[in-house]
Parts: C-alpha cells; sequence; structure tokens
C-alpha cells in the first residue's frame, strides 16, 4: 500500500524550540555584522560585542512571537499529551489501498458473486469502480457512496465485509437506528463526559489506512437529536459532509478540532425500503434495489459457506434439510438464519467425544 497524506495540520510537538530560534537569529545578527562564527565555541558567549542587550531583547522577543504563531496555526496546542501522540503516529501519512490492474478487480467482483449472486447490482457497481480505478491508475482506491435496499436479513451489511475482506482494507459498522448515530460518525465535542472521534476517524487511526468501507445499517431509521445546548445533530447531514469529495478532502473533526482528508472512505448504506430516505441522501446515493433471498440461494450460501468451514457432507445436509422444514415458517428464511444453523453444525462437529 503506498502512504497518502491524512492529517492535514502540523503538530506543535514538531515546533522549534524557542531558543533554536533565538540561536539561529543571534548567528544571522552576528554574520550580517561581519563576525565569523566559530562552531568551537558558544554561541551566547559573545566576546565580540557584536550582539548588546537591546539585540538580544528583541531576539527574545521575536523568537517567542514566531513560536507562538507556529503553536496558534498548527491548531494542536489544546490537545492533550495522549491525543497528540495518537495523531503523531500518522503525520507521515497512512496507507492506501488501490487496484492496480483490471484483471484483480475483475477477480474480487468474481469472488463476490459466486459467493452472493443476488447481490449483483451492488456487486456491478462496486466492479466498475474497481475497473476505474485500475484504469486511471489511481494510488487510491475510493468507491463510491452505495445505498443499498433490500429487504432484511439479505446479507447486505454481510456483502459489505465480503468486499472490505477482498480488498484487504478495515471496516466498521455504524448502527444508524442508534439514538446518537450522528455522533457515532461525526465524532462528539471535547467539553461532554463521552465526547470522543466518530467511528470512520477512528478506524484510520487504528489501522492507519487511508480508504475503509463504513456500513451504516438502517439509514432509513435514522433520526436526529439534540444536545445540551440545543443544537440539533442530523445524521444524514453528518454522512454528506463526509461523502462530498470538496468537504471530505479537509474534513474538521469536532472532537480533535484539527482537518483531517476523509475523501478515502468508503460509503456502503443499508435499507430495508425507501421509505423514510431523505431526499439529500437519494439524490446523492442513487439506490440499488436488492431483490428477496430464494430458497435457492440460502442452500447455495450454505453450501459455499459450509464448505469453506470445512463441515462434512452429513453436517450440510443436516442444514439442508433444516432449510427445506423452514420454508414455510415464520419469520422468514434470511441469511442470518442460515449462518445461526452452519455455527450450530460447526460447534457439534467439533465437540469433543467422550469415552
Amino acid at each position: 500500500m503506498a502512504r497518502e497524506p491524512f492529517l492535514l495540520t502540523r503538530l506543535d510537538s514538531d515546533i522549534p524550540h524557542r531558543s533554536d530560534i533565538s540561536t539561529r537569529l543571534r548567528e544571522h545578527l552576528m554574520r550580517l555584522r561581519g563576525h565569523e562564527i566559530d562552531d568551537t565555541v558558544e554561541i551566547w558567549d559573545d566576546t565580540t560585542g557584536a550582539v548588546s542587550e537591546h539585540d538580544l531583547t528583541r531576539i527574545h522577543r521575536r523568537a517567542t512571537a514566531y513560536v507562538e504563531r507556529l503553536r496558534t496555526a498548527s491548531g494542536t496546542a489544546h490537545l492533550k499529551p495522549d491525543e497528540k501522540a495518537r495523531l503523531a503516529e500518522v503525520k507521515d501519512g497512512v496507507r492506501a489501498m488501490t487496484v492496480k490492474t483490471e484483471a484483480r478487480a475483475d477477480e474480487i467482483a468474481a469472488g463476490l458473486h459466486a459467493q452472493m449472486p443476488w447481490m449483483a447490482p451492488a456487486t456491478e457497481a462496486a466492479w466498475h469502480a474497481l475497473r476505474r480505478c485500475a484504469q486511471r491508475g489511481a494510488p487510491v482506491f475510493q468507491l463510491p457512496p452505495l445505498l443499498l435496499i433490500g429487504p432484511p436479513g439479505i446479507g447486505k451489511s454481510h456483502w459489505a465485509r465480503a468486499l472490505a475482506a477482498a480488498l484487504g482494507v478495515p471496516t466498521t459498522l455504524v448502527d444508524a437506528a442508534a439514538e446518537a448515530a450522528s455522533f457515532s460518525v461525526a465524532g462528539m465535542q471535547r467539553g461532554w463526559a463521552n465526547a470522543a472521534p466518530g467511528k470512520p476517524l477512528d478506524t484510520i487511526l487504528n489501522h492507519g489506512v487511508l480508504n475503509p468501507l463504513v456500513i451504516v445499517d438502517e439509514v432509513e431509521k435514522a433520526g436526529a437529536v439534540r444536545d445540551t445546548s440545543g443544537t440539533r445533530h442530523n445524521l444524514t447531514e453528518a454522512l454528506l459532509a463526509l461523502m462530498e469529495p470538496i468537504s471530505a478532502a479537509r474534513w474538521e473533526c469536532p472532537f480533535y478540532r484539527v482537518p483531517f482528508d476523509m475523501s478515502g472512505i468508503g460509503w456502503i448504506m443499508t435499507a430495508n425500503s425507501r421509505r423514510g430516505l431523505p431526499e439529500p441522501l437519494l439524490s446523492r446515493c442513487p439506490p440499488l434495489m436488492l431483490p428477496a433471498l430464494s430458497l435457492s440461494d440460502l442452500i447455495g450460501f450454505a453450501e459455499r459457506e459450509g464448505a469453506a468451514r470445512g463441515l462434512t457432507a452429513p453436517a450440510l445436509d443436516a442444514v439442508i434439510e433444516a432449510l427445506h422444514q423452514q420454508r414455510d415458517r415464520t419469520p422468514a428464511l434470511s441469511l442470518r438464519l442460515v449462518q445461526r444453523m452452519l455455527d450450530r453444525a460447526e460447534q457439534l462437529e467439533r465437540r469433543p467425544v467422550l469415552n
């Protein structure tokens, strides 16, 4: 992975000390007045009389003002030592995943489609983005925001995690139905008891990868909350600020209060229906409509996933038989149910045999 700029400010820990600036100014003044600097003699041991006490006062004043301006410009003087230490880890940039060849793009898309063929609209959108990245030789793979709409339990979030695994990038999940979903995305201003950066920024800082995938689950259920000052916080507004390329490229975190380049994040939002989705989100992310699962879809998934887990043929047959028995019952069959069945079968097979 290449390294790309991420922290868009200078840490005040990198700012030179006032004494260093003062020394450089005094050396410069002595040279201007025709005196050579002897490296074997301390610069402040001036026996030539080239620098007066008045000069020293001015030098110290200018050095102090210069350092203070640098600290103010850095915007990090307000941070605690542990917060500065965390940002110092990314001051020289973070890694960025890219797709170098169209063959690799085709391989990723083919793997996703073989695993979850009913997610073809989502896989096709990702495939086109992967191929564009390879064709342009882009140093950073940028997945356009995806809005996946389909019945619950068809594996929308599972598909997103499978894509992240194929790309080799980290992922994080935001529950849009949670009361503080907007804070989970953007973070919370310091001063609050539970102030912290948002999950997307946390993921980049934790893994050192510029372009993770962020899954926003059940985005149609998002509401708005108000803080103690009465300010309204809306998930859609938080999302749009991070999705728009211009604003995301220099986005200021409410917690750290410094700018970051968040434009590499891939956003995958899921919803069970269009009802409740705000128009700004729909216009920014044309929805991809996904079909309900059929019994054959679920059986195919169980066979592929079971084989990957190393389940025996009798165990897989038992899972498939259970799916046939469940087909007409409620709640409806879902990918979650299949995964629970596979988990149970795996536990039974690996259970120690008692003598």
